[in-house]
């Protein structure tokens, strides 16, 4: 090497030890080694949901049970779900909707289901065997007022204390924002849909 690329190399080596004991303190700085996280993904963009069966297959990975419940969705099956039915009783799935609001064009028959879904939600919340539970598109029911959200917020702080919820859906109320421990906005920069692809399975479902 140069004397000059040694140079290169010292100034990296001396910012990366300086950045490590950066993050290290501020590691060490934690003190809450537990608790039961309540997360928000919303926003425009794709992703949400996928990224909630991320967290359901790091779960597993890590040798714990699942409970999802999917609103407003349940008139297809997807991947996800197929491949999640491998774990057995380590996951518990309800798909509950009834398709998309536009296609159902029936309030009252919205509202039914989402009610119906939040009863098992319910169970899930108050059940301490579960690691994490996955209340996929709630923020739709939400947003059309399909359920009381301060009911929805009092069950998900009720539940046990090291259980984790993940909310998907957009247009995520601010009272849920504010509740969270972490809220992910997915934006929408690009989307091959608009090019006149339609969904594929792999992909979308």
């Amino acid at each position: 090497m140069s004397g000059a690329d040694d140079a290169d190399a010292a100034r990296h080596k001396a910012k990366m030890a300086h950045r490590k004991a950066v993050q290290d303190a501020e590691v060490a700085s934690k003190s809450i080694a537990e608790k039961g996280l309540l997360l928000v993904h919303t926003g425009p963009g794709k992703g949400k949901s996928t990224a909630a069966f991320g967290l359901v297959l790091r779960m597993l990975g890590n040798g714990g049970r699942v409970g999802v419940v999917q609103f407003i969705k349940g008139a297809w099956q997807t991947g996800e779900r197929s491949a999640f039915a491998a774990f057995g009783d380590r996951v518990r799935w309800h798909s509950m909707g009834e398709g998309f609001t536009w296609e159902t064009q029936d309030k009252a028959r919205d509202i039914a289901a989402a009610q119906r879904a939040w009863q098992v939600a319910q169970e899930m919340l108050r059940d301490p065997s579960l690691d994490l539970v996955v209340l996929d598109e709630l923020n739709i029911a939400l947003r059309y007022d399909y359920l009381p959200l301060d009911g929805v917020l009092a069950d998900i702080a009720a539940r046990p204390p090291l259980q984790h919820v993940v909310v998907t859906g957009r247009n995520a109320k601010p009272a849920l924002v504010e509740a969270a421990d972490l809220v992910t906005e997915m934006g929408a920069a690009k989307h091959h849909f608009a090019a006149g692809v339609k969904a594929q399975k792999g992909i979308e479902f």
